[in-house]
């Protein structure tokens, strides 16, 4: 398993007091999902102020259903996770045959190593990579050769759509496909950004929705050029 968490600051105070606590008292609130025939156990960060990345999602939870009812494999395919907080979505990629980049902000990124611990075998943790990646800032350190693109619940800052937008369509090809699960929420902008900004960079199809909790799983492909584009001229 690679990691850059640890090359990101070069003050390491922070990150020394951290390696100091143990798992333990450090991660709390397991809770077990079981998806494809595999139990994973996720363990939330509840020390370490991560705000959204610390919880599971529904969406997330819609998104992994989602692979399971279609019987969605990743073998041999290259896979991105956007934003992948505990790493529920992106582990049963990985225990699904992908070869898959978890991403998030720095801080969250021992989160994910952690879960990647104690849920994906040791022979398969050379399929897995796992980097800090801010939308709109970093995206372009990354190769744009992804088979998947996937994302939970990311539609949830109006402040941010923006930059998503930016990051989804640079680290896309044409014959990328990208599965985003979403929870539409009032006051947001989240259904403005999925009816009316997604489509003019993407061509997007509703797969899946459980109307009870509002959640809607869009497979979605790249169009014609996108604000990176505009950006790079």
């Amino acid at each position: 398993m690679t990691t850059a968490s640890s090359s990101q600051n070069s003050n390491n105070d922070d990150d020394d007091a951290m390696d100091k606590i143990q798992p333990s008292t450090y991660y709390m609130n397991q809770n077990n999902f079981a998806f494809c025939g595999y139990c994973l156990k996720i363990a939330r960060n509840t020390s370490a102020n991560l705000g959204v990345s610390a919880y599971v999602w529904d969406a997330g939870v819609a998104l992994c259903r989602y692979f399971e009812k279609e019987n969605i494999s990743f073998t041999g395919k290259k896979v991105i996770e956007l934003g992948s907080g505990t790493g529920i979505v992106g582990m049963l990629a990985t225990l699904l045959g992908g070869n898959v980049t978890f991403t998030d902000q720095p801080n969250a990124l021992q989160q994910i190593e952690h879960n990647i611990t104690i849920n994906i075998p040791a022979a398969c943790r050379h399929r897995i990579n796992v980097r800090p990646l801010i939308w709109g800032e970093d995206h372009i350190r990354f190769t744009n050769e992804y088979d998947f693109i996937l994302g939970s619940d990311l539609v949830y800052s109006s402040a941010s759509y923006s930059s998503l937008i930016r990051t989804l369509h640079y680290l896309a090809h044409p014959d990328t496909i990208i599965y985003l699960a979403s929870a539409f929420r009032k006051g947001n902008g989240s259904l403005s950004f999925h009816d009316v900004l997604l489509p003019v960079y993407f061509k997007c199809l509703v797969v899946d929705k459980l109307a009870d909790k509002d959640i809607t799983v869009y497979k979605m492909t790249k169009i014609g050029r996108g604000p990176e584009d505009w950006f790079l001229m």
